[in-house]
C-alpha cells in the first residue's frame, strides 16, 4: 500500500551552461536597474545565498566593484512555522552594517507562492529601513498567493501546482541544474 506522494523526474529545465548565462544576464539587469554603490545582495537561505554570491561575482566582473553581501534565515518569520516541525533547522542571518538607505536585492532560487519573500520582507524591517527592496529569482514558477513580483527573473517556468522545481547549485549539490518533477501517488506494492 502506498504511503503518500513521491517525485518523479519530468524534464531538465536548465543545465550548468544555461544557468551561467542566465546568472550573467541577471547581474546585467541588476546593474541596469541599480547603482553598485549602496547595493546589498541578501540571499535567502539555503540556495539564495550562493546565488547572491554568484550574482555579486558577475557584477564585480562587469563593474570592477563587488556589491555587499548578506544572508537571511526567514525560519521564524514564516507564517507556516507550526507546520515546519517542532525543531526547525535555523541558519544564521548575516547582515553586516546598517541597511538604512541601501538598495537591498533579495535573492532566491524559486519564486512560488510569495510567502518566503513576505517573510524576508518582515525580517528586513528588523534591520532598518532600506531605500528600496528588489527581488531577483532564478526561477519564477507562478502560483502566487501574495501580490509579490520579481524585479529580475532568470527564467519563468510555468508549472502545475502538483509539480516541484528542484534547483541544484555547484557549491551545495555538486553541479548546477534545474529539474522539474511531478508528484505522483505511491504505487501499491
Amino acid at each position: 500500500m502506498g504511503t503518500g506522494k513521491q517525485l518523479r523526474f519530468k524534464r531538465a529545465v536548465l543545465d550548468a551552461r544555461e544557468m551561467a548565462l542566465i546568472l550573467r544576464r541577471m547581474a546585467g539587469q541588476l546593474l541596469e536597474q541599480n547603482r553598485t554603490e549602496g547595493l546589498l545582495l541578501l540571499g535567502i537561505h539555503t540556495r539564495g545565498v550562493p546565488l547572491s554570491e554568484r550574482l555579486a561575482a558577475e557584477i564585480e566582473q562587469m563593474e570592477g566593484v563587488r556589491p555587499s553581501l548578506g544572508a537571511l534565515d526567514i525560519t521564524f518569520y514564516r507564517d507556516d512555522l507550526s507546520r515546519v516541525g517542532t525543531q526547525p533547522v535555523v541558519k544564521k542571518s548575516e547582515i553586516r552594517g546598517p541597511i538604512d538607505g541601501k538598495t537591498v536585492v533579495l535573492c532566491d532560487d524559486v519564486l512560488y507562492t510569495g510567502r518566503t519573500v513576505r517573510a524576508a520582507l518582515d525580517e528586513i524591517k528588523d534591520y532598518g529601513r532600506p531605500r528600496a527592496v528588489r527581488l531577483a529569482v532564478l526561477i519564477d514558477r507562478g502560483h502566487r498567493e501574495l501580490p509579490i513580483q520579481a524585479d529580475v527573473v532568470g527564467k519563468a517556468v510555468p508549472t502545475a501546482a502538483s509539480e516541484h522545481v528542484e534547483v541544484g547549485l555547484e557549491s551545495i549539490d555538486g553541479s548546477d541544474y534545474v529539474y522539474l518533477h511531478e508528484r505522483v501517488e505511491d504505487e501499491a506494492e
